[in-house]
């Protein structure tokens, strides 16, 4: 069997030394290579494989890592990683104790930024390109790699911005391929479209010549020739440049062409066929589409329910609701501060919205949940996936610091449900008239209730419920870790000594609960899987001091450090979160 190229390139040195005729061969391996590894340890599929002939070009002209390459959110970037130094370990991609699914510059010196979250590529390289022209680095080439869903989010243009009067030595590439995870969206996705099939546009009416930078293309991202000739043009213009290239999501791999949103990030598939090998089907459902299959529900009877989602149609299951009811569905695309307001502007005029966001996406509009939500007491309904411990996408995805971001916040309600019965209760309650907007976290993954899909009941606002009763120490959980916290005493030798409450609320707290549990138990553990700094069981002490009482009260949570990636499960344990490990605690 003939030896590949890629057996013989460890560091993009070695790349440089094959002749720009091998380089389609070497894709043609590398994407190989991808799917070979990615059909069986699961990952992001399509993105990178899009993106081949643009790694290959850009770590074969540029001098990498002095030349410092950025890539947004970084799905993107297998191809990357294989090609700098990681090729032998990459095989534990978002595995427990592997190698990273994003860049990450505590990893390779090869990951200029460390990324996860969309649009902050231009940004970043900005700054290292300022930086260079503030060092006398004049030489040094700063390139920013960024998708058409993420450029039209609102910090990619607050950078376009200023790199269009900076004097920066920066290169933006625009990898056009029409999707994010699902479908573009919106007036940039349309203007692109646009361009490119009328080249004339390109070149006379240019929101980015227009905006001060060398603009060319569209260009086709998968010719490698044509890719080699643009960027070598470009390495020797000065100031900003533009470069727009067309690439297919998913390339080379027929399923994924066809099938872009799902294999986005497909599970397990077969690496000839490309057929997904389906895993054992699920007795229970999924929490987003507790939530997907109730809002629609919902939808029928009440007429003034709006969904509204940045970008995660499908992660969210709002999808469900689009496809029903699309004149009350608005995904804005890789935009949550708009999705804020926006859904605070339909609550000014009395329409109800449930605004979808992730956990972790919802960091990226606070300032909109307070001055424009909270501020003005209007009544949105936030409901917030992939909260706590999210598993292989790691730090930059993980939801566990909504409870301490939020519970501050005046005016807010703050739910989380222990189960999909209590999931779907609160969003009935939600949309029966609140005085105050309310916040809904929730986590991913599966439930543990077949049969779920009972009659509304309405929940009594900051009531917290007992779930077990003892006499000596109480454990006071929050959300569906409640599950671990069972299963823990069900092991426990003295298990009749103690009690379980499911607070449901951080804010309001259930005071009058709480005082009863503080008068009858010496001890008390919180639970949470949210960072104990500043969370559900920070309010818990705060109640204590504040009532004088004197209570042992331990808490448990997430730790005051970032949690890296791996089966939801082993991060659990690691952390003690666990069954086994919380039975120990208490």
């Amino acid at each position: 069997m003939s030896k590949k190229l890629l057996d013989n390139i460890s560091n993009p040195e070695d790349l440089r030394k094959l002749n720009p005729e091998q380089l389609p061969q070497l894709a043609k391996e590398l994407r190989e290579f991808i799917i070979d590894i990615v059909s069986t340890k699961e990952g992001h599929l399509g993105a990178s494989l899009g993106v081949v002939e643009l790694t290959i070009a850009l770590h074969y002209l540029f001098d990498t890592p002095k030349d410092l390459l950025v890539w947004d959110v970084g799905h993107q970037a297998y191809g990357h990683k294989i090609l700098t130094g990681r090729k032998d370990n990459f095989h534990t991609n978002r595995q427990f104790g592997g190698i990273a699914g994003f860049p990450s510059i505590k990893e390779s010196e090869f990951d200029a930024f460390g990324v996860g979250h969309s649009s902050t590529s231009i940004s970043a390289a900005l700054g290292m390109a300022i930086a260079s022209n503030l060092k006398k680095e004049t030489e040094k080439h700063h390139i920013a790699v960024i998708g058409d869903a993420s450029i039209a989010s609102g910090m990619a243009f607050e950078a376009l911005n200023h790199a269009g009067v900076s004097k920066a030595n920066l290169l933006i590439i625009l990898n056009d391929n029409a999707i994010g995870i699902d479908p573009s969206v919106g007036a940039v996705k349309e203007y692109l479209t646009k361009v490119k099939r009328d080249k004339k546009l390109a070149v006379q009416n240019n929101i980015i010549k227009a905006l001060n930078f060398d603009y060319s293309g569209p260009i086709d991202g998968h010719d490698l020739p044509k890719l080699l000739s643009e960027l070598e043009r470009l390495q020797s213009i000065k100031g900003p440049k533009f470069l727009h290239i067309i690439t297919t999501k998913g390339k080379g791999l027929q399923k994924a062409e066809e099938d872009q949103v799902t294999y986005h990030a497909p599970g397990k598939f077969d690496k000839i066929s490309g057929e997904r090998i389906k895993k054992e089907s699920s007795l229970f459902t999924k929490y987003q589409d507790v939530f997907g299959k109730t809002i629609v529900e919902l939808a029928d009877q009440n007429d003034k329910i709006v969904g509204i989602t940045p970008a995660m149609l499908t992660g969210s299951s709002l999808k469900f609701m689009m496809e029903k009811y699309p004149e009350r569905t608005f995904d804005v695309g890789i935009a949550e501060q708009h999705a804020v307001t926006l859904a605070a502007g339909m609550a000014r005029q009395d329409l109800i919205p449930f605004c979808n966001i992730y956990s972790t996406f919802l960091q990226r509009a606070y300032d909109q949940v307070i001055h424009d939500v909270a501020l003005q007491n209007l009544p949105v309904i936030f409901c917030m996936d992939r909260a706590g411990l999210v598993g292989e996408d790691g730090a930059t995805h993980h939801g566990v610091f909504d409870l301490a971001y939020l519970r501050c916040i005046p005016n807010l309600i703050v739910f989380a449900p222990r189960n999909e019965i209590e999931l779907r209760n609160i969003l009935f309650t939600a949309q029966l008239g609140l005085e105050h907007p309310i916040a809904i976290r929730y986590p991913r993954g599966y439930g543990n209730i077949k049969d779920w899909e009972k009659p509304f009941e309405r929940i009594e606002i900051g009531k917290g419920k007992c779930l077990k009763n003892g006499n000596k120490t109480a454990i006071l959980s929050i959300g569906t870790i409640a599950n671990n916290v069972s299963e823990a005493i069900k092991t426990l030798k003295h298990k009749d000594n103690f009690s379980h409450y499911d607070m449901r609320f951080v804010k309001p707290l259930d005071e009058k609960l709480l005082h009863q549990i503080f008068e009858k138990h010496p001890t008390i553990f919180t639970v949470e899987d949210g960072t104990i700094n500043g969370g559900f069981g920070s309010c818990i002490l705060e109640f204590a001091s504040t009532n004088n009482y004197t209570n042992k009260v331990k808490l448990i949570g997430i730790p005051d450090e970032f949690i890296e990636h791996g089966a939801i499960t082993k991060l659990q344990h690691k952390i003690g979160l666990d069954p086994k490990n919380l039975a120990n605690k208490f």
